[in-house]
């Protein structure tokens, strides 16, 4: 983590932890259907979820502030931790989902898109966002988290390809790790700075 401990270091202060979350299920998430950047809703299941994520943040009484993804789906989830613990959500644009191009409403199981997942400089579905310009937004937000945030612990409220980027923020990930690894909806993961 040296590139972690020198931008702490500069700017001379620290965020705790920060807490990864996926957004509550949709119907998209249900019917296996890729949704990227169609910005749709929580179904029952996932307002069920995110109620459930906010109790279990009120029991860890430790979240300062949620940042959130602007979509519809990671802003109702946020919401629900953030009236449940009484918490500020900021809204941080670079955590919107990864635009999946010529993919989004199509079955997860389309030709090609699970191989085109893994092209790093490639666009998603020809006119998206490759996993390269992804990382790109999702690493300066979590830079900007880091510097922003000093001293606070920090739930930041996302899609599963941001989750995925966040974890290899943190840890590294061979390209068949990343292809495999998966967030639940609303399952939390913990990341301490030091």
């Amino acid at each position: 983590m040296p590139r972690l401990k020198r931008l702490l270091k500069y700017n001379g202060g620290i965020v705790l932890k920060i807490f990864s979350t996926r957004h509550g299920q949709t119907s998209y998430n249900k019917q296996e259907i890729i949704m990227g950047t169609t910005d749709i809703d929580l179904d029952e299941t996932g307002e069920k979820q995110a109620l459930i994520l906010a109790e279990k943040i009120a029991d860890m009484n430790c979240i300062d502030i949620i940042i959130a993804s602007p979509m519809k789906r990671a802003q109702r989830t946020a919401r629900a931790v953030a009236e449940r613990c009484g918490l500020e959500i900021v809204t941080e644009e670079r955590l919107r989902e990864w635009d999946y191009g010529y993919y989004e409403g199509k079955s997860r199981f389309t030709e090609g898109f699970a191989e085109n997942k893994t092209e790093f400089g490639v666009r998603m579905g020809k006119s998206g966002e490759s996993l390269m310009q992804l990382a790109h937004r999702v690493y300066s937000a979590l830079d900007d988290i880091i510097k922003n945030y000093s001293g606070k612990n920090v739930l930041i409220v996302s899609h599963g390809g941001v989750c995925r980027v966040i974890e290899t923020y943190f840890n590294d990930m061979t390209t068949e790790q990343f292809s495999n690894w998966f967030m639940d909806n609303c399952g939390l993961i913990e990341y301490s700075i030091d």
